[in-house]
């Protein structure tokens, strides 16, 4: 009986199976510019989410130019009453979290550093604008869970209402010692020496 000794056909089995894979590899291949086009799309529309982003928070902005510019921090406020660090959430028209103030860089989150004098509170956030509330501007503080849509736990923001140019605003902070809060809500809720009992109650019942 005559068999075939050809290598090829002794290693037709391994033989098969490459085949079969460079076939599976050619049909691979064959589907990226299909998945290419379906990344391009999807970085597109990140792209313009964004930009719809940018142009909101402009048209917001624009709306709110109204709004006076920010008092600076005096260069001598006195004394300090309470000192805290933590963060600031961003602020809002008062009792409307949703409504954020993005003007004079009022929307922008970061760290902050709270500084409470008989003149008033002093903001200063580390790479962002500073601004200072005068005390005869500040009008209530409280605990809340919400602040320009933003939501963190129960009583885990002290928001501090205060009154600008025409415009009543609620601002946002987190304290690193959440309970501080309490002790700064009634500190800022209590008329300062340059507040008056009858402009405190008439800002609280704003």
């Amino acid at each position: 009986m005559i068999t075939d000794s050809s290598p090829l056909r002794s290693l037709g089995g391994p033989v098969a199976v490459l085949a079969s894979v460079a076939g599976q590899t050619s049909v691979d291949v064959s589907d990226w510019p299909a998945r290419a086009s379906w990344l391009v799309g999807l970085l597109l529309l990140v792209a313009l989410v964004c930009w719809l982003m940018r142009e909101g928070w402009r048209w917001r902005a624009t709306l709110q130019g109204r709004l006076p510019s920010l008092h600076r921090v005096p260069a001598e406020p006195g004394t300090p009453r309470l000192s805290m660090t933590g963060l600031y959430h961003g602020s809002t028209s008062a009792g409307r979290w949703l409504e954020r103030i993005v003007a004079h860089g009022l929307g922008a989150r970061s760290k902050a550093e709270l500084t409470l004098y008989d003149a008033g509170l002093c903001v200063r956030r580390p790479g962002s604008k500073d601004f200072f509330v005068p005390a005869e501007q500040l009008r209530a503080a409280r605990l809340d869970n919400a602040i320009a849509g933003k939501v963190v736990t129960r009583d885990g923001l002290l928001v501090v209402t205060w009154e600008h140019g025409e415009e009543l605003i609620d601002s946002g902070f987190r304290l690193d010692r959440a309970a501080e809060h309490a002790v700064w809500a009634a500190a800022l809720s209590t008329p300062g020496p340059h507040s008056t009992t009858e402009e405190h109650k008439e800002g609280a019942t704003r």
